[in-house]
């Protein structure tokens, strides 16, 4: 299982969903570009020194990062599909994406997706912040496919 973000645009959310890789042994695609300058001193601030245990690629574009998906299943994660991420079956090949805080993704790449599910939220709300939404969905994912961290 792999995490992709979508033109991430706050590095903290990104700092954070590194350390989450790196707690969890999961890779991080970033599809670029970003809200920010990659060197940017919050990334490392949020990841911490978890920043050297987690594998990070950078994709030049959404483009470029499809030629590196192979056979996987991409699953976007979006506040507008009708399936619930708790019902959903997940598969140890599956790549979680996220779209950017401010406006997930365009309908172009969401065609691409072979999946969407949502968190379900209550309807008072929109959305959660990127990277609790990630920290849930790789969860649930790891937690079907077995392979949760010992």
């Amino acid at each position: 299982m792999r995490i992709a973000l979508f033109e991430p645009e706050i590095a903290g959310n990104v700092g954070a969903v590194l350390r989450l890789g790196a707690c969890m042994g999961t890779p991080v695609d970033l599809i670029e570009p970003m809200g920010f300058v990659w060197d940017d001193k919050r990334v490392r601030r949020a990841a911490m020194d978890y920043i050297d245990h987690v594998s990070i690629t950078r994709h030049a574009s959404f483009e470029a990062f499809c030629a590196t998906t192979g056979a996987a299943r991409l699953v976007l994660f979006t506040t507008k599909a009708t399936q619930s991420s708790y019902d959903f079956t997940y598969r140890s090949d599956d790549i979680l994406l996220f779209g950017k805080e401010s406006a997930g993704v365009p309908a172009a790449v969401a065609e691409r997706c072979g999946e969407t599910v949502r968190i379900p939220l209550r309807e008072e709300v929109r959305s959660l912040n990127l990277a609790m939404a990630t920290a849930l969905a790789l969860g649930e994912g790891l937690r079907q496919t077995g392979a949760l961290p010992a």
